[in-house]
């Protein structure tokens, strides 16, 4: 990296750092190796001035649309290391959460429609841009929901621990965020759901990473905002081979993003024989 500037953080919790040169100092033209000193000296402390800021993001939000699944994916946090912090969907606002810092948001399965679940359609609005933002069944819904789709009766009726054949229909892409990323294709997945995003009203904001073999919407992905994803079926189930890998893929996007040490970004685990 040049010793001009340091990169912007997203959410400008850092601002860019231009260093001019050469400098003057009361009149006198300052010597290379003092304007050399003074640019290392300066980056030092724009480096560490980002590391603080960095230093106080919170935990991952999973915000709890009071749904027993929740506590399968706390479980999955927890086992991989992450630390979070579960939160029902009307205990506290947009805004509070917010002043949380949260590296992530974690949007669980509930019943009913997307505008049943609480803040999440907000919290999903608002927290896009600014956090890596993962949906599960109805957070998945949501994601669609917010930028356009329309929620409608999935073809086969209401699916409850029902598993099905997922077909990848993005390929994963170098730099690009995939929550899918190390998964055969097509791999099992359990359904508990009875609504889907509707493929015909599915806004071009949204590219279509996974689907049934008859078309159903099963994963989307953000094109402007690539670390908001959703999964329409249940990661967190026994029944989804390699289930765990997706919460591991979730994990390893809010490291790339901070570009901390403390969130581990760890290898794949071993795929599973299906």
């Amino acid at each position: 990296m040049a010793l001009g500037s340091l990169p912007t953080l997203s959410g400008d919790k850092c601002a860019e750092v231009h260093l001019q040169r050469p400098f003057a100092t009361a009149g006198w033209l300052v010597s290379p190796q003092a304007q050399t000193k003074r640019r290392r000296r300066l980056h030092k402390q724009a480096k560490q001035a980002c590391s603080r800021a960095l230093a106080t993001a919170g935990p991952v939000v999973l915000l709890d649309n009071y749904d027993s699944f929740t506590y399968n994916l706390s479980q999955y946090l927890g086992d991989l290391g992450c630390e979070h912090m579960v939160v029902k969907n009307d205990e506290k606002t947009v805004e509070e959460i917010e002043e949380l810092q949260p590296r992530g948001i974690l949007i669980s399965p509930g019943p009913g429609r997307p505008e049943d679940s609480g803040i999440s359609l907000a919290l999903v609005r608002h927290m896009a841009p600014l956090t890596p933002v993962f949906g599960v069944c109805m957070g998945h819904q949501c994601i669609g929901q917010v930028w356009g789709a329309q929620i409608t009766r999935a073809p086969g009726g209401v699916m409850h621990g029902k598993s099905c054949m997922v077909h990848l229909s993005s390929p994963e892409q170098p730099g690009q965020p995939h929550i899918l990323e190390g998964l055969s294709s097509p791999f099992q997945a359990a359904r508990y759901h009875s609504l889907v995003i509707d493929a015909a009203t599915c806004p071009p904001d949204l590219e279509v990473t996974a689907q049934t073999d008859d078309g159903l919407i099963m994963a989307v992905r953000h094109r402007q905002y690539p670390t908001c994803q959703g999964v329409q079926f249940h990661p967190e189930s026994i029944i989804t081979s390699n289930g765990k890998i997706i919460i591991q893929n979730f994990i390893n996007m809010l490291r790339s993003q901070s570009s901390t040490e403390d969130m581990p970004q760890l290898p794949l685990p071993h795929l599973a024989v299906a």
